[in-house]
């Protein structure tokens, strides 16, 4: 790795650091197990999931949007609520 390449990466986690939440939308494709997916190459199955009650209470169902929180470091997603028109 060449000392721009470095300085590159350095630069990228200091601003990713800074942001310790992203916020995110989805649809779900599975009821269950809940599975959402993010875009074409990303989807979240249960285990990566953090649901909160207010969403068990909004009876999701396949083709739902809804709001994620991506926790920092992007290992556990929390389904915050379903999106409604």
């Amino acid at each position: 790795m060449s000392l721009i390449d470095l300085i590159k990466t350095v630069a990228v986690k200091a601003v990713e650091a800074t942001n310790p939440v992203h916020v995110l939308f989805g649809t779900v494709v599975s009821e269950s197990p809940l599975e959402v997916q993010i875009h074409q190459k990303l989807k979240l199955t249960e285990e990566f999931l953090v649901i909160t009650e207010r969403v068990t209470q909004a009876n999701l169902k396949r083709a739902d949007k809804v709001i994620l929180l991506r926790v920092q470091g992007g290992q556990q997603f929390v389904v915050l609520d379903k999106v409604v028109k």
